[in-house]
């Protein structure tokens, strides 16, 4: 092999190595992101670009009351009709993907389509959404970054304890948002990403509350 030829070799495994350690590094640390959704406001606007925390994919750190979280987006609304409260669980059916689709959906998401909100229930919290206000187990939680006019409602899930290995979740737009007062919770293997900075635009730099 001349100098020239294994040259090229050197820098394609180069190139290589710096893909995978990138790929390992957005897996299992953090990456940036943009939100694309109203679901959030008034604490997230459309456009800005957010930080992602992934490090609990490594340590197996729990979710807290309150952190903005993005997750793969369920397959299935539940309805008033098919609506089983003694069983909140979001629903996942996709069909069967090839190792490439495996390899744009869950690594680089480029097919994935990702919902952001805010964690109000924990496993083994009793949720409950009445008289346009939200009760954690058995009390009213403080919601100071809602708007002045935000009520929350739902005729779906609105009564029911959280399960082992998952979290609710609903956006801070009430009226705009499709969260889990639709979906059911979220298996926590379906976490992607704690927010933990906003970075764009400038004038609102700085962590997120």
């Amino acid at each position: 092999m001349n100098e020239k030829v294994k040259e090229i070799f050197e820098w394609i495994y180069c190139i290589i190595i710096a893909l995978v350690l990138a790929l390992l590094f957005r897996y299992f640390v953090g990456t940036p992101t943009i939100v694309q959704q109203r679901s959030m406001f008034p604490t997230l606007k459309e456009n800005q670009r957010l930080l992602l925390n992934r490090t609990f994919r490594i340590t197996g750190a729990e979710l807290e009351r309150g952190d903005i979280v993005t997750f793969e987006a369920p397959t299935k609304k539940f309805t008033e009709i098919d609506v089983d409260q003694t069983n909140p669980v979001a629903v996942y059916q996709r069909e069967e993907m090839n190792i490439f689709e495996k390899f744009l959906f869950y690594s680089l998401e480029i097919t994935k389509t990702s919902y952001i909100k805010r964690v109000i229930g924990i496993p083994g919290d009793h949720i409950k959404i009445e008289n346009g206000k939200v009760y954690v187990n058995g009390e009213e939680l403080e919601e100071d970054y809602l708007a002045d006019d935000v009520v929350t409602t739902s005729n779906v899930f609105n009564d029911f304890i959280v399960p082992e290995g998952h979290f609710f979740a609903i956006g801070d737009n009430r009226p705009k948002s499709v969260d889990c007062r639709e979906i059911g919770c979220i298996p926590f293997d379906k976490l992607e990403g704690i927010v933990f900075f906003r970075f764009w635009p400038l004038n609102v730099f700085g962590k997120i509350d």
